[in-house]
């Protein structure tokens, strides 16, 4: 319950951040950017990067000021009086944890303005710094009367130290953080035109969810929400160390290409783009499908965390990882939406798919149990790339499907050959028996499944490369070439 109670608390700002700081703000602020820095002279570009950097802080402190106050209520309609979950302890942790979304808010809009300058390498370090502040805080949460308390604290000093690594690289660009704020230039008003529609249209997945949480609370497995959570983590492992790194990294060079008028070269990038992140999400989903339970396992089984745990987490995972390519290519068809200063069409396709998958929860819930609100977000993800991919070929033209489907054919045909042999490796290892010796010992465990993540690994590139995939070649070519994003371009 205490887990449940943190996870629900901590959900909440979250799920402001990825809608509105790493959503659909900062897709909105990148193509309006772009254009400044083509356009117009060096001036014009800081004196709205300041003007948005605190007129941002405002909004966004005048918004935990309100989520402070009004905790209880939101706990209440997050869970519907759900007793699975402690309400008390998740108002204290969630007031706690409010201020973070107006330290990470900022952090956001650095890490665009930097992107946009084609300096990677500290916005890629930010987010390290909450996981190694939750972390440390961990370390002395037993001194805390309530544990849990630690954690809330270790993430708002994350937020903190998110935005303070950034502010001496941006400073370096040009951004001299002058106050000043704005509701009234015109750089501010356009994003906020984008914005608001954006808020709902880039941030589908995090508002499903949202729905999923609700559903989650009234699940009959205890822990049910802290599983999903954790399923979701796992799964994210790929999806944030691989496909969000590309499509931060396309963005703002998409938003370039619509303002230089390239479409041809947008759709290339596309394209790319898509078959990449495939030939990588693909054999990850069979991976995690069929090796999920040691995965967890070793990851999670410990102390408290017992086999029960593993089993109902796993099942949570099984779900989720089938959601995995979907979620991965959809985050390369919204951001092209968004660069061409198309905010209505994935607000409308957002709105279907949420429908969508408020009645997958309520016919699968039952059945599933845990596992229903991880199946309900992986068909609203599927549901909604399909839509989006769709739309926008038909509006742009071509994307070259006929060769994105060759490829995903290669790419599947390895990625489950790949799958079979992982499965035959898991029979030999030992894991389905938990009386086993390989049970008994953790350095057994981690020792096999390495092994056996290793093997696999090495037996899908060899087929990618028997099957011809393009791809693998590309990503050499890439992982040789000392500027990745022009590499994408294919310049």
């Amino acid at each position: 319950m205490v887990g449940d109670s943190f996870i629900l608390a901590y959900r909440i700002p979250n799920l402001l951040r990825r809608l509105a700081a790493e959503g659909s703000m900062t897709a909105s602020f990148i193509p309006v950017f772009a254009h400044y820095l083509t356009d117009r002279e060096r001036q014009d570009w800081k004196e709205f990067a300041n003007r948005m950097f605190w007129t941002l802080s405002l909004v966004l402190a005048v918004v935990s000021v309100l989520g402070v106050v009004f905790s209880p209520l939101l706990i209440w309609a997050f869970t519907l009086g759900s007793t699975k979950v402690d309400a008390e302890l998740a108002t204290l942790l969630n007031r706690i944890m409010w201020p973070y979304l107006f330290f990470i808010g900022p952090a956001a809009l650095l890490m665009a303005i930097l992107n946009s300058f084609r300096s990677f390498a500290v916005p890629a370090l930010a987010p390290v710094l909450l996981n190694v502040s939750v972390i440390a805080f961990s370390l002395f949460a037993l001194r805390f009367r309530q544990p849990s308390v630690a954690l809330a604290a270790g993430v708002l000093v994350g937020g903190m130290l998110q935005l303070a690594i950034q502010i001496p690289q941006a400073w370096k660009q040009g951004m001299n953080f002058r106050l000043g704020i704005s509701f009234s230039h015109p750089g501010i008003r356009k994003v906020w035109r984008l914005m608001v529609p954006g808020f709902v249209g880039i941030g589908v997945a995090q508002i499903n969810f949202a729905v999923d949480t609700l559903f989650a609370t009234h699940c009959k497995p205890n822990g049910s929400l802290m599983s999903l959570q954790i399923a979701d983590r796992v799964m994210e492992l790929v999806l944030g160390g691989y496909a969000i790194a590309i499509a931060t990294a396309i963005l703002p060079m998409m938003s370039q290409q619509v303002a230089e008028r390239n479409m041809a070269e947008l759709k290339h990038t596309i394209s790319f783009s898509l078959r990449l992140v495939s030939f990588i999400t693909i054999p990850a989903m069979v991976g995690l499908v069929v090796l999920r339970e040691p995965i967890i396992q070793v990851l999670f089984q410990h102390g408290r965390f017992n086999q029960e745990s593993t089993r109902i987490t796993a099942w949570a995972l099984l779900f989720f990882s089938l959601g995995l390519p979907w979620f991965a290519v959809t985050k390369i068809i919204v951001p092209a939406f968004y660069s061409t200063h198309d905010t209505r069409t994935p607000v409308k396709v957002a709105l279907v798919v949420m429908f969508a998958n408020v009645l997958f929860n309520l016919l699968l819930l039952e059945p599933l149990q845990n596992g229903g609100p991880a199946a309900s977000t992986s068909l609203a993800g599927m549901l909604n790339f399909s839509i989006l991919y769709w739309v926008f070929r038909r509006r742009h033209g071509h994307l070259g499907t006929r060769a994105f489907l060759a490829s995903l054919a290669k790419v599947s045909a390895a990625a489950a050959l790949m799958g079979l042999a992982c499965w035959f490796m898991l029979q030999i290892s030992g894991f389905p028996d938990a009386s086993s010796s390989v049970q008994r010992s953790l350095a057994l465990q981690v020792t096999v499944l390495l092994s056996m993540l290793a093997v696999a690994t090495g037996l899908y590139f060899a087929l990618a490369w028997l099957f011809h995939c393009e791809e693998l070649s590309d990503m050499y070519g890439i992982a040789r070439r000392r500027r990745p994003v022009e590499a994408i371009s294919g310049d």
